[in-house]
């Protein structure tokens, strides 16, 4: 009878862990993970934040977020939602008058997905690799930070600001032009940046070294925001989504790259 060559050996052992942990992870993860999310789904879609495909993309992100960092993972989505809320209702009737008022439908899929859809994508590999979640981690609250400073600093300065400026030539422009900045959005914006960092430490999603950085990239994200706003969405080379989601890829980017540096020094001797 011939021998089978180059088969791999089993181990049955190493498969029951694995089910094990998998089992674990479904039980003290999973099942509360998704009770959350659709829970914060349907209030989301009540109160007429999102649309019905916004609140099924909200469902996705919020659960990757509590696979990878548990159901503290949820606290800075719920921050980043409430700023969203609060800052796009802001002197709502100014903004319909200068004609640059969100819609009352809600937000889309694909503006979800835009503001925070680089999140999940940075956070998701930490479910099965954890030994790479505080890494991964900062740059998925950087996103967030961004994403929260850009609709804030937007939405507070188009209720608020006497005038905006162009952030490239820095020249007076409409408020609500893409790529315009004013006093009042941009300190809104950065503050949203640190609220959503602190929550984050605060709860333990992030030791409190990586404040700093993640406000710092989430700050960074939304000039980039602006930059492209003035420049390529102008000129009908980039759409809005697109370019909130390369402004929140590049915050997730720059926030990691400096925890990979962070964490290579400290670990020489």
């Amino acid at each position: 009878m011939r021998q089978r060559t180059g088969a791999l050996p089993r181990n049955p052992e190493s498969h029951a862990i694995l089910d094990l942990r998998v089992i674990d992870l479904i039980h003290t993860r999973g099942l509360p993970a998704i009770v959350v999310a659709i829970s914060f789904a349907i209030v989301a879609r009540v109160v007429g934040a999102v649309t019905d495909g916004g609140a099924m993309a909200g469902v996705i992100v919020a659960f990757v977020l509590m696979m990878a960092a548990g159901l503290a993972g949820f606290l800075p989505l719920i921050a980043v939602f409430l700023l969203t809320l609060v800052s796009t209702r802001w002197g709502y009737a100014r903004k319909q008058r200068l004609g640059v008022a969100e819609r009352r439908r809600g937000r889309t899929a694909s503006q979800v997905f835009a503001n925070l859809g680089p999140a999940a994508m940075c956070v998701l590999p930490a479910i099965w690799l954890p030994e790479a979640a505080e890494l991964l981690l900062v740059g998925a609250m950087a996103a967030l930070a961004e994403a929260s400073a850009d609709t804030v600093s937007s939405e507070i300065g188009q209720a608020t600001a006497r005038s905006a400026y162009l952030i490239t030539d820095f020249h007076d422009v409409p408020i609500g032009t893409n790529g315009a900045i004013s006093i009042e959005g941009t300190i809104s914006g950065c503050v949203a940046a640190c609220v959503v960092s602190w929550i984050s430490a605060r709860y333990g999603v992030l030791d409190w070294r990586w404040t700093f950085a993640v406000a710092f990239a989430g700050i960074g994200g939304m000039f980039l925001d602006s930059i492209m706003g003035a420049t390529w969405e102008n000129a009908g080379r980039m759409g809005n989504d697109s370019v909130n989601f390369v402004s929140n890829v590049f915050a997730a980017d720059a926030a990691l790259l400096v925890a990979i540096i962070v964490a290579r020094f400290s670990s020489q001797p």
